[in-house]
């Protein structure tokens, strides 16, 4: 009943963004009205306390927004679900050997959310490590992975990014795509302690971006676990369709005490899991080709 009932809200709702065609070229205008409005703690160094400007998360708009609107056309459902206030995770597949899934959901959700919000993309152990684009994420909004950063985010109300199939899940073959890899349980664990809901999003169109044609798994660049080899040199211009779920209220429906029961963590994070599977399902049935 509840996949069906989920199915039936995707087949219904309609896209957020207009057709190519009829979309404002303010684009740079409505980042900065968006940007003028979200909450900004000025740590006294022109950053936050986990490291984000305004000026750079408006230049990492920019920077993402050719491949945005251009190669990937990324269309949007539901971003309506996002709340508009408290702590959210949003836990969503993953693919395309490189993190350009969550950058497209970083941009879609911060445009198109009832209300402006930042994604606060929560990046795996070894991208502290990287020169230059460590600084580029952290000013964009992106915080590390440990349990301090992620506490201290979903504490002051912040709209986190977690993919639960982590690292692994950018790795799958081609074979393999939209089946999802071992699912984690962190982010359910995470919403019950903190009292966040969690939106589940389904990505449909990365999973067929870049097939990974080989993984050098004794390469570990920046602390990276392997050094996948693509099959083409460049991403295939594959159209996204980002969907967005009901949240979920885990915080609301459990008490913080109840992070500490292995049971109740895993029946939520599968609950998750399901949700973000019948998403994928219905994504795929409605969608018209890969390209499209």
């Amino acid at each position: 009943m509840y996949r069906r009932r989920l199915g039936d809200a995707l087949r219904m709702s309609k896209p957020s963004q207009t057709p190519d065609r009829d979309r404002p070229s303010s684009f740079g205008a409505r980042v900065a009205a968006r940007t003028e409005q979200i909450r900004f703690d000025d740590a006294g160094h022109g950053f936050d306390r986990l490291g984000m400007s305004r000026a750079g998360l408006e230049r990492a708009m920019m920077l993402i927004r050719p491949l945005y609107e251009r190669y990937f056309r990324v269309r949007s459902y539901g971003a309506h679900n996002i709340p508009t206030d408290g702590p959210v995770i949003l836990a969503s597949n993953h693919s395309g050997m490189l993190p350009l899934d969550g950058m497209m959901i970083c941009v879609d959700a911060f445009l198109n959310a009832r209300r402006p919000r930042v994604v606060r993309a929560v990046g795996d152990y070894f991208v502290p490590k990287m020169p230059v684009f460590s600084t580029f994420f952290a000013r964009a909004g992106v915080i590390t992975g440990s349990r301090g950063n992620v506490r201290y985010a979903l504490e002051q109300g912040e709209l986190l990014l977690i993919f639960p199939e982590g690292s692994p899940g950018i790795g799958k073959s081609f074979w393999k795509r939209y089946q999802l890899a071992p699912w984690r349980v962190g982010h359910a664990e995470l919403a019950i302690r903190h009292g966040a809901s969690v939106v589940p999003v389904a990505v449909i169109g990365a999973e067929e971006q870049w097939p990974v044609l080989a993984r050098l798994e004794r390469v570990h660049l920046f602390g990276a676990p392997y050094l996948p080899i693509p099959l083409t040199p460049l991403p295939m211009p594959v159209r996204y369709h980002i969907h967005y779920g009901l949240p979920i209220p885990l915080g609301a429906q459990h008490r913080p005490e109840d992070a500490d029961d292995p049971e109740i963590v895993a029946a939520a994070a599968e609950r998750i899991k399901l949700s973000v599977e019948s998403l994928i399902s219905a994504g795929l049935a409605a969608r018209e080709g890969i390209f499209r």
